[in-house]
């Protein structure tokens, strides 16, 4: 009883919307004939801002093609996928409202019912929100019982609701970046190149930017008598002596298990709680503008940030033949590796209550084994920040074969194996690999 009588009021309530806006817009189109232009200025649907005006090429707002089933613009490249959850959902309500709609204008003298839906196609304006074109293959039945087949195209907006201006704390560019650079065995070769694009990128320009490097030894490597990182250290007493400035830290931990989360409850300790952190790897590549965004976004009790950087492809499959360049080309070379979280922003404080939370309710749960965590996970599962995850092109990482933990939770795993498969080229640069290598086995 309760339920059909808050039926009936939603009934109601929607019903009082709809005639006010009948009512605005009848005023809109009533008051504009004393307007200069006139009827001729009106723009569809009455009462909604007016479509988004490019600049330039660049600003184009593209189509995206549809059926009832596919979209042809995938998010990862793919030039056919399945539509599903809200999309799916979105697309069917969409033809349901289209059919209503009709049904709405037309009656008594017709009625439509849907047969097929022969092209969709929808883009977002930001001014106005969602538009959609649909050709629909309809049957229509008239006031004698007559049947038709038709094909009709309709034209729908989805507009925007209501625009809320969210308050954000404010931040400054002036605040001191820790950041983290956590070095494996198996990376030791590398640190080198690290090194030398962050003196010329943060240090020469006198950025206010301090270094962690974390050692990491493995439990095997106890008895060893000659220090795998010998070479390492020496290489960071010269960047010191040489960069009088910079404030370096040298730790080390021995563990098995080399998460993210565990590395920096290391870290973490030697630090006050308003350090902003910026944990990186050992191919990145950070430049003045990644470490500004790291201070803009990054928000103490607020908001932590992780920044999807741009992945170099493979020279052996994007350049055969070629030298391997200095730098990557963007955007020829690479592309933005949605996998990954390798790169992470975020505050002492924030991270020490994330940890603490996590520590709790894994105790309270008996679970001694929570894997191989990563600060994504910990953030999004642990605390109740936001999580802000962008494309940050000025954050490059050179072509690597990453080692997969086979102790990552959930699909953490699968998700390192796939980063590892897409960061080999493009398809286009795989499928003239396997041309070749045909043509090269043919011969």
């Amino acid at each position: 009883m309760v339920y059909k009588l808050q039926q009936k009021l939603d009934h109601i309530r929607l019903h009082k919307t709809y005639d006010r806006i009948q009512r605005l817009q009848s005023e809109i189109r009533n008051l504009s004939s004393f307007t200069p232009d006139g009827d001729s200025n009106l723009l569809w649907p009455i009462g909604v801002n007016p479509p988004f005006n490019p600049t330039s090429r660049f600003d184009l707002l593209t189509w995206e093609y549809f059926t009832e089933m596919h979209t042809f613009s995938c998010p990862d490249g793919s030039p056919k996928c399945l539509l599903q959850g809200v999309w799916l959902l979105d697309v069917q309500q969409v033809l349901e409202e289209a059919l209503d709609q009709l049904n709405q204008r037309y009656l008594p003298w017709l009625h439509f019912r849907k047969r097929r839906l022969l092209n969709g196609y929808r883009r977002f304006d930001p001014t106005r929100g969602m538009e959609y074109t649909l050709d629909l293959l309809l049957e229509a039945t008239t006031e004698k019982g007559h049947v038709g087949v038709i094909t009709k195209r309709l034209s729908l907006l989805r507009p925007l609701g209501f625009v809320e201006i969210l308050p954000m704390p404010y931040v400054t560019e002036a605040t001191r970046v820790q950041l983290v650079l956590p070095l494996m065995p198996y990376d030791i070769d590398h640190i080198a190149g690290f090194l030398d694009v962050f003196a010329t990128n943060l240090l020469d320009p006198q950025e206010n930017v301090a270094l962690t490097v974390l050692l990491v030894y493995d439990m095997g490597s106890s008895g060893q008598e000659k220090d795998m990182y010998e070479d390492v250290r020496t290489m960071l007493a010269e960047l010191e002596k040489r960069y009088t400035y910079l404030r370096l830290e040298v730790s080390s931990v021995r563990t098995e298990l080399a998460s993210q989360v565990r590395l920096m409850e290391v870290v973490s300790k030697k630090h006050s709680t308003d350090t902003l952190f910026f944990l990186v790897s050992v191919w990145s590549e950070v430049t003045s503008e990644a470490l500004n965004r790291c201070r803009m976004n990054a928000i103490g009790a607020w908001q932590v940030f992780s920044p999807v950087h741009y992945q170099e492809y493979s020279s052996d499959v994007s350049r055969p033949g070629f030298s391997i360049p200095q730098s990557a080309e963007f955007p020829h070379d690479g592309h933005f590796d949605r996998l990954s979280s390798s790169e992470f922003c975020f505050y002492n404080s924030d991270f020490m209550r994330a940890s603490n939370r996590m520590a709790a309710e894994v105790q309270k749960e008996e679970d001694e084994d929570d894997g191989d965590i990563e600060l994504l996970e910990l953030f999004l599962q642990h605390s109740d920040l936001h999580v802000f995850r962008a494309l940050e092109p000025a954050l490059v990482q050179r072509f690597s074969r990453r080692k997969c933990s086979t102790h990552l939770s959930g699909d953490g795993y699968h998700r390192c194996v796939q980063s590892n498969l897409e960061g080999l080229g493009s398809r286009i640069h795989l499928a003239m690999a396997l041309f070749d290598q045909d043509q090269t086995n043919s011969t």
